[in-house]
């Protein structure tokens, strides 16, 4: 630092303080100190900025898993934005509820980050309060919270659209497919659920609702379970695009035409949606990362001041070839 400074022709103090991002230096100075940082290969210690500023740089993001489309997408959006905003961010795996609970009384999170970002975890409030025993300041991202920072999306609106549009092409024997794992977490699918059952008692229509475990694998076995019933589904409405990916599968694999014999919708417009030619509700999970990690960094930096701070962002339901008018003659077997 005092190579910085001599070659700067600035104090050690100001060095100091544009280096940190500190106010109160002149931007042709911080120009200069930044310049001759670059020369001289200089880099400031996180470890030892955060002794002079109480603040480490770093904000944690709690995630249920890391591979899902999803949760890469958003991660993606979170690292932009924080790299940009001069931090580091830290992903922390926490695969199930038992396993929160351990990792907040086991790593003392206020030593190593400034804030934490839980992504779709859907806490609810015990374990938001067992969040809080952290001490820092949290986001929630693909969830809301009332009175805390929450980015997120009105998942049972979305999936009362979804559900209509499948009404008003004439379906009223629809299927919603959920999934469950062995998290604990209960994720968006309970307002996604409640999203189709209100559309179909809107419509007087009998709701079927059948549970498989998540992603493709659970889509099949939730369709081959559809297709055995005596008066099979018209169309089906998956909780996710992966879901959906699975019913798809069986369906083409029999030989039945989508949407002839079954309309198929799904949510999320995932890398693959398109490919599918799948119906789906769209969602802006790359935004969603964005505006959690610009939230977080506001917080460390002393802004968004409102405890009741929440950030929805729209969805767009778009209509491919996945979805048409039930053929009530056809069936699944005809």
């Amino acid at each position: 630092m005092s190579d910085v400074a001599e070659r700067a022709g600035v104090s050690l103090s100001t060095v100091s303080r544009a280096l940190r991002g500190a106010s109160g230096v002149a931007p042709k100075v911080r120009a200069e100190i930044e310049n001759a940082a670059a020369e001289l290969g200089y880099v400031v210690s996180r470890g030892a900025s955060s002794l002079v500023t109480g603040r480490t740089g770093r904000v944690a993001v709690l995630v249920p898993f890391l591979q899902p489309w999803f949760f890469g997408v958003a991660l993606a959006g979170m690292n932009t934005t924080l790299r940009d905003a001069g931090r580091d961010m830290l992903v922390y795996q926490v695969g199930d509820v038992g396993e929160l609970d351990d990792y907040i009384h086991s790593l003392p999170l206020r030593r190593n980050v400034d804030a934490v970002i839980a992504l779709a975890l859907d806490l609810d409030e015990r374990e938001i309060a067992r969040l809080d025993e952290i001490g820092l300041p949290v986001v929630f991202c693909s969830q809301r919270v009332k009175g805390r920072r929450s980015i997120f999306i009105d998942n049972t609106a979305a999936a009362a659209e979804a559900t209509r549009h499948l009404l008003n092409l004439g379906h009223t024997r629809i299927a919603y497919i959920q999934s469950k794992d062995q998290t604990g977490f209960s994720w968006d699918s309970r307002d996604r659920l409640k999203g189709y059952q209100q559309a179909m008692a809107d419509a007087g229509a009998e709701p079927l609702v059948l549970t498989e475990r998540s992603g493709r694998e659970g889509g099949a076995r939730a369709m081959g379970k559809l297709m055995s019933v005596e008066r099979p589904p018209t169309a089906v409405f998956a909780e996710s695009d992966d879901v959906a990916s699975g019913v798809l599968q069986v369906v083409r694999r029999s030989r039945l035409a989508v949407p002839g014999a079954v309309s198929v919708i799904g949510f999320d417009d995932n890398d693959l949606a398109a490919l599918f030619d799948l119906t789906t509700v769209s969602q802006p999970v790359q935004e969603m990362g964005e505006h959690a990690a610009r939230l977080a960094v506001d917080l460390v930096d002393g802004g968004a001041a409102q405890s009741d701070h929440h950030v929805r962002l729209e969805t767009a339901f778009v209509v491919r070839h996945s979805t048409g008018p039930p053929r009530e003659n056809m069936g699944l077997h005809g």
